[in-house]
């Protein structure tokens, strides 16, 4: 169930466009020696073999002995293999010899089969299980990077290794290793990765069955993992978290799950799970091998992108502090991070996303044409092997411009890597095998680094950089580096502005203009009496009046305390005007009001951010007002909007309002929002203000009709009665500047408003559910609408609330992207409406004001 139609995607342009007739096989690579055809060129550098097959096709045929193979260049068709041919095309020979020694898991099943185990598996990497990942994910990493010491030389591949296999044993089954099962389960795994590589070349399958070395290692590699996994997935469920329970490697397995609910571990998950196929539960032979699926994946690959990170950070000290300094506001050290922690670390996951770019884990994969298919104008025919280079694809000149160059930057919204779309980029696959844990991988790169770099300061010893390894994945090996406490003695780089961070043409000066701030209400320290309640409000830091007073860190951003200081003044502010009581006072503050301004505006300062406080407040005030009689009895709610609609004209109130102290305040605010800006903004400002609050009318007249809006109009409704046009207003105000008159007049601009208003108001319908149902006034959220329009459930409805957040989220991306190519002066004005949703998202999923019986809305 949607709501409304898929919007259209980027594309990636592809080689073999335009389209044509199907004409025959790919071409030939050149260079193919007899009876050995390309496996030289191949074995002797991989990468580079594989990156220079594009210069001849969007699909290029290789022969590897009497083998031949099709490699897929173009990013487009190898989207196309994994998406639209992902049934014609199964898994290749490389999944194949996992599978005959592991059995038919996730990672190598194909068909129905596949979607069952991923319908079962699913449930343990769901978004509500996030919160409790990240929180043993925070610890492991915190623990492993507190038990180095000072002075310490590290082999960063070694470490990574270890810890990656701990967060996956800890977070997922509940469980600790013995340090022999670690080093055994390290040791087993290049020779089965190997053996993986070689026996998939075989020409024949007899061949894995003969007495060779590299078989031989391959079959003892799998026999030690299978003992690893029979520790983790049995002393696990066993011990229920406890220290008890045999281990074959004489340690001891369980122990320290942040949750103490072993029902929750992936393999009680599997244990209590029904195979559609058959309708009995699931073998133990099915849970090791999806139990092995989860240590090979979430083990290997994770721990090498770390190396790599460490790598590309140590080459780019500027990059590392601009990750610090986000870090230190976004995530202090000590505190356990939370997703919407992690989504306002921007700058970081670009650094991680450019890492997994350049050092894309995986090297090669590959599929095998079960009938004949098309792939751009080129016929595969039945049984063809085709193969696929993750490197080669996110290293392609074509897509990623000065593609060996580390670059984060290119990720910004807007830039090139963004532009191109999923397409261009795809780390963990597309399609039904999409790797189920995606997010929770990028969520243990990010707290693994934090935890990390916060409190070590790495110095490469001399000649060990890390260094390219080649097999199904690119191994990072070699580095080592010495470690220093970050505290300790002068920082090795400045903080400095990162050399790759531009601000874009014509972009507005971001700090407090003097002019503007007579007659704001702000306050230096002082303490604040009022009956029942004492607020000392913090002394507000000066404005910088030139850029030589700017404080360190990124530009515009506040300092540490002014967010404290204006809560206080808050508190203050809405006491002295009458507007609560001193006993209402903690349950109001208990919602954290201001910390969704502090989300949403990261730059506002001063009287900006006072103002947008005390906007906020006083509309959440008026809007709990409608909880009461005026959102039932339509002659109340004119009684209290009529007046609030005369201070917008400047005209006077016709009749007395029931509650002046609204009245009053509301005419200050209006003031303060008006001051210094232009009569376009005012005009603009007044028109949004007036369909805001029409909206409580609007509701007040269904709710005495007993009538309810149809969806569309229940979504317009919605729209205007969240307020956030007037907040995208004040983003102006905020930033001491109109946004571009060109582009208010954009078409696109006003789809972007319009999207930004429903995606925050839909996130918080999905938030304030269980609240709004127990009002005793018929609420308009649209999760309630769509199960009264369309007779779904409840799940259903949320379910497709939470899809158009998305479909919302990525078209709003796409035309930030647009205007900021016509208009790249209101680049500012774009970001600001980008950052006003993540700070609805990172406040209403958090608040009190939504939260009911230890539950979230």
């Amino acid at each position: 169930m949607v709501l409304t139609t898929e919007t259209r995607r980027t594309t990636v342009p592809s080689r073999n466009t335009p389209r044509r007739t199907p004409s025959g096989p790919p071409p030939l690579a050149p260079g193919a020696l007899p009876g050995l055809g390309h496996a030289p060129a191949l074995l002797r550098d991989p990468l580079g073999f594989l990156g220079s097959l594009s210069r001849h096709g969007g699909v290029v045929r290789i022969r590897l002995g009497p083998r031949t193979v099709c490699v897929v260049t173009d990013a487009g068709l190898v989207h196309t293999l994994l998406v639209a041919l992902a049934h014609d095309c199964p898994r290749g020979a490389v999944q194949d010899t996992l599978k005959t020694a592991f059995g038919d898991g996730l990672l190598m099943s194909e068909g129905q089969a596949h979607r069952d185990r991923r319908r079962i598996i699913q449930p343990a990497f769901g978004p509500e299980r996030t919160g409790e990942y990240l929180a043993v994910m925070h610890q492991v990493a915190e623990v492993r990077a507190g038990s180095w010491r000072a002075g310490q030389v590290l082999d960063v591949a070694k470490e990574m290794n270890h810890l990656a296999l701990e967060i996956v044993t800890r977070t997922l089954f509940d469980a600790r290793l013995s340090e022999d099962a670690t080093l055994a389960f390290h040791r087993a795994l290049p020779d089965m990765v190997k053996g993986q590589i070689v026996q998939s070349l075989y020409p024949h399958p007899a061949l894995a069955r003969l007495p060779l070395p590299v078989n031989r290692r391959f079959d003892a590699a799998v026999r030690v993992l299978n003992q690893v996994v029979d520790q983790a997935v049995n002393g696990g469920a066993r011990s229920g978290g406890s220290p008890e329970g045999g281990c074959p490697f004489g340690g001891s397995a369980g122990g320290g799950r942040a949750s103490g609910a072993p029902d929750r571990t992936l393999p009680t998950l599997l244990r209590a799970a029904v195979d559609p196929a058959t309708g009995r539960p699931l073998t133990e032979a099915d849970v090791r091998s999806e139990a092995i699926t989860m240590f090979g994946a979430g083990t290997e690959t994770v721990s090498t992108t770390l190396t790599w990170l460490i790598d590309e950070l140590l080459r780019h000290p500027r990059v590392e502090a601009r990750v610090l300094a986000e870090l230190d506001e976004h995530l202090p050290a000590g505190t356990v991070p939370t997703p919407e922690a992690l989504a306002r670390l921007t700058y970081t996951r670009s650094v991680t996303q450019e890492v997994v770019r350049l050092h894309a884990p995986n090297a090669f994969l590959m599929r095998t044409a079960r009938v004949p298919v098309e792939l751009g104008r080129y016929r595969i025919p039945a049984g063809t092997e085709l193969l696929y280079s993750l490197t080669a694809l996110h290293r392609d000149p074509l897509l990623h411009p000065e593609p060996l160059r580390f670059h984060p930057g290119r990720w910004r919204e807007g830039g090139a890597a963004a532009t191109l779309g999923r397409q261009a980029f795809l780390p963990f696959g597309a399609g039904k095998h999409k790797c189920i844990g995606e997010a929770f991988a990028w969520a243990e790169l990010i707290v693994a680094a934090a935890a990390i770099l916060r409190r070590w300061r790495p110095t490469a010893v001399t000649g060990t950089r890390a260094r390219e390894v080649v097999w199904t994945t690119v191994q990072a090996q070699g580095l080592r580096v010495r470690l220093a406490p970050r505290g300790d003695g002068p920082p090795r780089h400045p903080a400095e502005r990162p050399a790759d961070r531009q601000d874009r043409p014509g972009r507005q000066a971001r700090f407090e203009r003097p002019g503007r701030r007579a007659g704001a209400a702000t306050s230096g320290s002082a303490t604040t009496r009022l009956p029942g309640v004492r607020i000392t409000t913090l002394p507000r830091p000066a404005p910088p009046t030139d850029p030589s007073a700017r404080p360190p860190g990124p530009t515009g951003l506040r300092r540490p305390g002014e967010l404290r200081a204006a809560t206080a003044r808050h508190a203050a502010w809405v006491v002295g005007h009458g507007l609560l009581t001193p006993s209402d006072l903690p349950r109001y503050q208990a919602y954290a009001l201001p910390e969704l301004i502090g989300h949403a505006y990261p730059r506002a300062r001063g009287a900006e951010l006072d103002l947008l406080v005390d906007v906020l407040g006083w509309f959440t005030i008026l809007d709990d007002r409608f909880d009461g009689p005026p959102g039932r009895h339509p002659e109340r709610a004119r009684a209290v909007v009529d007046p609030l609609l005369a201070v917008l004209t400047g005209a006077d109130p016709a009749a007395a309002p029931d509650d002046d102290r609204l009245l009053h305040t509301w005419r200050e605010l209006w003031l303060r929002q008006q001051d210094g800006m232009s009569p376009a903004w005012r005009a603009r400002s007044a028109a949004e203000w007036r369909a805001c609050l029409d909206t409580f009318l609007a509701e007040s007249a269904h709710r005495s009709r007993g009538t309810s809006p149809d969806l569309a109009a229940a979504m317009r409704l919605r729209r205007h009665a969240s307020c956030l046009y007037p907040f995208m207003n004040i983003l102006e105000r905020v930033h001491d500047a109109d946004a571009p008159a060109r582009l208010h007049a954009e078409p696109e601009l006003h789809r972007l408003r319009a999207h930004t208003a429903d995606t925050a108001t839909l996130i918080n319908d999905l938030y304030s559910l269980e609240r709004e149902e127990r009002q005793p006034a018929a609420a308009f959220n649209t999760v309630l609408t769509l199960q009264r329009v369309r007779g779904c459930t409840r799940r259903q409805a949320v379910l497709s609330v939470r899809a158009r957040v998305a479909r919302l989220r990525e078209e709003s991306a796409a035309l930030r992207r647009h205007l900021l190519r016509r208009h790249p002066s209101g680049g500012w004005y774009l970001d600001g409406t980008r950052e006003l949703v993540d700070g609805v998202y990172a406040w209403t999923s958090t608040s009190h004001r939504y939260l009911s019986d230890g539950r979230r809305g």
